[in-house]
């Protein structure tokens, strides 16, 4: 800072500084301190937009260059966004969102896991002896499952996949367990009976690593009439 040539000192000596000149010290400092404590790549709040500026998304303040984002996080009001978000994280049980940036500060994000492919299965058609209920039994072996994992299943319509153009007359059956991939059976669209777990069951067998579903498709008398009040399911 240059303490000489001011309006009032003598040469070669200091005179009073004005405010906006203390002020000026002062930011100048405050970035040399945090660039050498500081590295912008890991500070989930930096983020540089489309015009070239730095903007803070923790305070929502906008920056010419990173000297005056750097000078920003040393003052008052970045210090005390801080707290206040590591006292709501507290609060709610949160974990410190390191290593997120820019729009993802603050959000959680699914942690990508390498896929080691897919599960070996076997598919067996079934018939209900009683109801003459046509379904089929799958068996799945996941032998690399990831501990604690529990394979989990779901049917969906030909209109929620983006793999195959929507044809209405199939639904997907998929099955998903971890490390593995995603995988996928084509059925018929045909309604599934649900009214009794003794026709739609899973089962995993934690010891061999097995898992097992059992579906059976309600007959063509149900699905006619199963939303009619008062009447009883067909035998």
């Amino acid at each position: 800072m240059d303490y000489q040539n001011r309006a009032g000192s003598k040469f070669g000596g200091g005179g009073v500084a004005s405010s906006s000149a203390t002020n000026a010290d002062r930011r100048e400092r405050l970035r040399k301190l945090a660039l050498e404590t500081i590295d912008l790549d890991k500070d989930p709040y930096f983020f540089k937009n489309h015009v070239g500026s730095f903007e803070c998304r923790l305070c929502l303040t906008v920056h010419q260059n990173d000297g005056s984002y750097l000078a920003h996080t040393q003052g008052r009001k970045h210090q005390t966004n801080l707290a206040r978000r590591a006292a709501k994280e507290q609060r709610e049980g949160k974990k410190d969102d390191v290593g997120q940036t820019g729009l993802l500060a603050g959000t959680q994000v699914k942690k990508s896991q390498i896929k080691i492919g897919r599960p070996g299965y076997r598919i067996t058609k079934v018939r209900d002896p009683v109801t003459h209920q046509n379904g089929l039994l799958f068996q799945f072996q996941f032998p690399d499952i990831a501990p604690g994992i529990v394979p989990r299943v779901r049917v969906m319509s030909a209109y929620e996949q983006t793999v195959e153009d929507p044809d209405p007359n199939y639904q997907y059956f998929i099955v998903a367990g971890e490390p593995y991939e995603t995988i996928a059976v084509k059925l018929q669209a045909r309604e599934i009976d649900r009214n009794d777990d003794s026709k739609f069951w899973q089962w995993f067998d934690e010891d061999n690593k097995e898992f097992w579903c059992q579906l059976l498709f309600k007959t063509e008398r149900d699905q006619r009439f199963s939303a009619v009040p008062g009447l009883a399911p067909g035998k």
